[in-house]
């Protein structure tokens, strides 16, 4: 009779292949003796550094079994249980295990219901653990007593360097908390804040403490009460601050005057370099305030200004900032109702600037007119890799525009033409230059007009380009006709690595065509997506 004790080496393996990773880390270890030498040797086991098991409806029982595997594990870096239902008992379990674990450094523990009974024993763990490092992630931590207790962890703790805290009830109380951690811990590198009910007292805090703390570079809090006096304190506090790089403040009520303290700000601060104030009431004339800071700053790369009421004379304004600056990498615009008398000056910066490499002007009804003045800027631009000019009404002649200037240009990478009004015959004049470009690799054309004959269009010159591997046309009527000129397309094809095609519309027989030209190609993916 065969038992652990006898089966050859190779039998069990074979069994270990059957298994998933969670059953493979939390069920075989401590079998016998005998057992755990074999799952030592065993690849899989030894390879083990991250575990995914997201949603899987891991409720305390499992976690406890969990907890116990991570005592002795000396393999597994990255734990990844967000979304499950481990609340905080089964908190209080991981807890424990991460008191002796000497090797897990990530942890992401989200959505999974944890209370501040649970958040104390997660807190209390990360007195001792010396290890994690890491995302150290979870959420629904009731109202500021939770954060207390992470806040206290975080005077002693001298190895964490990023704590996620987003969507959470943390509120003023809390935020000072964690402001009061921020004058002494010397590890943290990134907070994430938002999305958290911090009104402009708590906000005060964190601010003040940016005055004094020597380590954070990222911090987040974005989707919060802040406004413009506080935004004022921020400001301030860059003036001071000397280590924080990246600034997300997104999603407040700053208006024009905050902007004209961040725009001060800007003009001394020598260290900020990504900037997020997208969904706030900054205004043309703060519009311009900010323009004025940018010919000065010589360190942020990075500006999201979307969604906020600038209009064409604040984007007048930062297109004339941005022919002096040649710093700023990334600017973002959307929704600022910039329409196509104002595209006119981007054009114009685009013909000579050699810095900025992704532009966002989507959402501005900039239109045909508009976006042939881009077209003919990116015939000469050597910099752009990125432009976003969807939903932007653009249609057959503006599509044609862009055709003939992709046909020359030489370092776009990224184009994004989603939900517009490209029909087959717009498809016909992008494809015809996708024969010819050599540099974008990703195009996206999601809920534009494109049928059957502009699938088949794409489909001929995916034959032979040999350079895009993103394609996205989910939410256009593209039906079976136009899934069969994609399957063949694919059969041949070797470079497209991801297909998006609508979900309504592709009916079961196109599916299978393309399911069966996938085996083939052994390349490409394909999600099918249902329309917004």
């Amino acid at each position: 009779m065969c038992t652990f004790t006898s089966i050859p080496i190779e039998f069990v393996y074979r069994i270990l292949d059957q298994l998933s990773d969670l059953d493979l880390f939390c069920s075989m270890h401590n079998v016998c003796h005998r057992f755990n030498q074999i799952l030592n040797t065993y690849h899989r086991y030894q390879t083990l550094v991250t575990l995914e098991i997201y949603a899987h409806e891991i409720k305390n029982g499992e976690t406890q079994r969990l907890a116990e595997t991570l005592r002795v594990n000396r393999i597994l870096t990255t734990l990844n249980i967000n979304s499950n239902e481990i609340r905080d008992e089964g908190a209080h379990h991981i807890a424990d295990a991460l008191r002796v674990n000497t090797t897990l450094t990530t942890l992401h523990i989200n959505f999974n219901d944890i209370g501040s009974v649970g958040a104390k024993h997660l807190a209390d763990a990360l007195r001792v653990n010396a290890v994690i490092i890491d995302p150290f992630t979870f959420s629904l931590i009731p109202a500021d007593e939770g954060a207390q207790h992470l806040a206290d962890a975080l005077h002693v703790n001298a190895t964490l360097t990023e704590l996620d805290l987003s969507c959470n009830r943390i509120g003023d109380e809390g935020a000072q908390h964690f402001a009061d951690a921020l004058h002494v811990n010397a590890t943290l590198t990134t907070l994430d804040l938002g999305g958290c009910p911090i009104g402009n007292k708590g906000a005060d805090h964190l601010a003040n403490a940016l005055r004094v703390n020597k380590t954070l570079t990222t911090l987040y809090v974005s989707s919060n009460l802040i406004g413009d006096d506080v935004a004022q304190h921020f400001a301030d506090a860059l003036c001071v601050n000397t280590t924080l790089t990246t600034l997300h403040i997104s999603v407040t009520e700053i208006g024009e005057e905050g902007a004209h303290n961040w725009a001060a700000a800007l003009r001394v601060n020598t260290t900020l370099t990504t900037l997020y104030l997208n969904y706030n009431k900054i205004g043309n004339k703060a519009a311009q305030q900010l323009a004025n800071a940018l010919q000065a700053n010589t360190t942020l790369t990075t500006l999201n200004l979307s969604n906020n009421f600038i209009g064409g004379e604040g984007a007048h304004y930062l297109a004339t900032a941005l022919r002096v600056n040649t710093i700023l990498t990334t600017l973002y615009l959307a929704n600022n109702g910039i329409w196509d008398e104002a595209a006119h000056n981007w054009a114009d910066l685009l013909q000579f600037n050699t810095t900025l490499t992704i532009l966002d002007l989507s959402w501005n009804r900039i239109g045909d007119e508009g976006v042939q003045q881009l077209a003919d800027a990116l015939r000469v631009n050597t910099a752009l890799t990125a432009l976003h000019i969807n939903g932007s009404e653009i249609g057959e002649s503006g599509a044609q525009s862009l055709a003939a200037a992709l046909r020359v240009n030489t370092t776009l990478t990224t184009l994004y033409l989603d939900h517009n009004r490209l029909g087959d015959e717009s498809a016909q004049h992008l494809a015809d230059a996708f024969r010819i470009n050599t540099t974008v690799t990703a195009l996206y054309l999601s809920d534009n007009l494109i049928g059957n004959e502009g699938a088949q269009y794409l489909a001929d010159v995916l034959r032979v380009n040999r350079v895009l591997t993103t394609l996205d046309i989910h939410g256009c009527p593209i039906g079976n006709e136009g899934a069969d000129h994609l399957a063949n397309a694919l059969r041949v094809n070797k470079t497209l690595t991801t297909l998006y095609l609508p979900a309504s519309f592709i009916g079961a027989e196109g599916k299978l065509r393309l399911a069966d030209a996938v085996e083939i190609n052994q390349v490409c993916h394909i999600g099918y997506w249902i329309s917004d």
